[in-house]
C-alpha cells in the first residue's frame, strides 16, 4: 500500500511540474513571419497633362526589390505584382530599397526608395528575446518609373494594414 501512495504521489508530482512548465511557456513564433513591415498597395495616376485624371489600382508585370548596401534580394522577379511587403533594417535608421523593372529597356534603370525610420527595441519573450518597433519618419524616392508616395500608416505592422501607397504613371 505504501508503495502505492509513494507512486501516486510521483505521478502527482510529475504531472503537477509538467503541467506548471506547459501553462508557463508560449507558443512562440519567432519566425520571419512574425516580423512586421512596410505594406504597399501599388496604383496608377492617369494623367491629362498636369492634371490627374484618375487613380486605380496598378499591377507591375515584373518587379525585382533589393537592399543597397545588403546582398539581400526582397523580391526576385515577381510577377503581376499589386502589393509588396517590405523589410526595414533593424541596424541602421534608415533603408535603401531599389526596384528593378524587367519590362524596362535598360536594366540600369530603378527607382530608389529611402525609407528613414525609428527603431526601438522591446523585450518580446524568453524564447524569441528583443524584437523592434519600427515607424516611418519620411522618405524619399527617385522618379524613374515610380511618381509618388503617400505614407497612410506610419507604423511597420504583422497585420497586413497597408503603410504606403506607391503612385506610378499609367502605361499602356
Amino acid at each position: 500500500m505504501k508503495n502505492l501512495i509513494r507512486l501516486f504521489l510521483i505521478l502527482l508530482i510529475v504531472s503537477a511540474s509538467v503541467g506548471l512548465h506547459t501553462s508557463c511557456s508560449e507558443d512562440s513564433d519567432c519566425s520571419i513571419t512574425g516580423r512586421a513591415m512596410i505594406n504597399c498597395t501599388l496604383y496608377a495616376l492617369e494623367m491629362d497633362g498636369n492634371t490627374i485624371k484618375e487613380v486605380h489600382k496598378d499591377t507591375l508585370d515584373s518587379l525585382t526589390v533589393t537592399a543597397l548596401g545588403t546582398d539581400s534580394i526582397i523580391i526576385n522577379n515577381q510577377k503581376k505584382v499589386h502589393t509588396l511587403m517590405l523589410p526595414l533594417r533593424y541596424t541602421k535608421d534608415s533603408t535603401i530599397l531599389i526596384f528593378h523593372y524587367a519590362y524596362l529597356a535598360d536594366p540600369t534603370l530603378c527607382d530608389t526608395i529611402r525609407i528613414k525610420q525609428n527603431n526601438i527595441p522591446y523585450f518580446e519573450s524568453m524564447d524569441c528575446g528583443y524584437s523592434m518597433k519600427q515607424s516611418i519618419l519620411g522618405l524619399s524616392h527617385s522618379k524613374i518609373e515610380l511618381d509618388s508616395i503617400y505614407i497612410l500608416n506610419k507604423q511597420a505592422n504583422t497585420d497586413g494594414t497597408e503603410n504606403l501607397k506607391l503612385f506610378y504613371r499609367y502605361r499602356d
